[in-house]
């Protein structure tokens, strides 16, 4: 079985790099088809919404969050409400009350179905974003985003002064991102400003794995190509093994939605990084390297 791992990954490898480009095909389909559903390209939260947040501190007796949103589903049909669980020490100490509901009429409806359970003013509080300032939330994450990813292709670039290795770490980071969020939109969590932060740092730990097999594959004087390759696929799934160990005990033990949210697309997006880099951008740089050996024989020979 090694062995024939062996031969495709050395011998086929034009062929296993269809199996990145169609994840990025597919990824590229479920963006497309979210957008054209939903009007966006990524279930947002309140936070790059709008919307309020009901936090109730009591405990419900009797009830259970899934109960409480069942019911709060049937009384606003039409709206989007979800409800989750807030715990500290493995112990559930509060419930919240995501809604699209901003204004004060859509909120008192709102407190209005949770007063007949039994839940009063004294209860809970109310955190309200606007539409607008969502809105300018999203914008604002979107364009760091952008201005963060072509920052770094520029660095990239520079560092190497080659163009089409530099365009492949470049390629293997945005299908990195784009595999990851078709992904996450998958689990139909709703982003926040922290998902997006997390989708900042991937770009990072993408670039990072990239850059160490660009660098040992091209400027390394020693060993033969798949020496290298090896080399590097060594060192960087060591690194990504160790990150996902440690985001692996974050999802276990950390109760905290904002935290899990950014180790679960961390999570997705280190599998992703490991087809992105050691098969898309290992195919990608062989090819560059044989094509660059046959023209530089071509020149010698003419």
């Amino acid at each position: 079985m090694k062995a024939r791992l062996k031969y495709w990954y050395e011998e086929k490898y034009k062929l296993l790099m269809l199996l990145p480009f169609l994840l990025v095909v597919l990824s590229l389909v479920q963006i497309g088809v979210q957008y054209h559903t939903t009007g966006d390209f990524v279930h947002r939260g309140i936070t790059l919404k709008g919307g309020s947040t009901i936090l109730i501190h009591k405990e419900i007796l009797g009830m259970t969050s899934d109960q409480l949103e069942s019911s709060l589903r049937g009384k606003f049909p039409e709206a989007d409400v979800a409800v989750r669980t807030i715990s500290s020490a493995g112990r559930v100490v509060a419930l919240g009350v995501d809604s699209e509901f901003s204004t004060p009429a859509d909120i008192t409806k709102l407190t209005g179905a949770l007063a007949e359970r039994g839940i009063t003013s004294a209860d809970y509080s109310v955190e309200v974003v606007g539409s607008a300032l969502g809105e300018n939330f999203f914008r604002q994450m979107i364009l760091a985003l952008l201005v963060s990813f072509v920052l770094m292709g520029l660095v990239v670039i520079l560092y190497f002064r080659v163009m089409i290795p530099s365009l492949a770490v470049i390629l293997a980071a945005f299908s990195d991102i784009v595999v990851t969020l078709a992904l996450f939109n998958l689990t139909g969590i709703k982003l926040s400003t922290a998902g997006v932060a997390a989708f900042l740092m991937l770009i990072g730990y993408s670039v990072d794995t990239d850059v160490l097999l660009t660098t040992r594959y091209l400027k390394r004087k020693e060993g033969s190509e798949m020496e290298k390759i090896y080399s590097s696929v060594k060192t960087g799934l060591t690194m990504t093994a160790t990150t996902l160990v440690a985001v692996g005990v974050a999802l276990i033990f950390v109760q905290s939605d904002v935290v899990r949210q950014i180790m679960i697309i961390l999570f997705i997006g280190l599998i992703a990084d490991t087809f992105m880099t050691w098969i898309q951008n290992v195919g990608i740089l062989r090819w560059y390297v044989e094509r660059r050996g046959v023209a530089g024989v071509k020149s010698r020979t003419q």
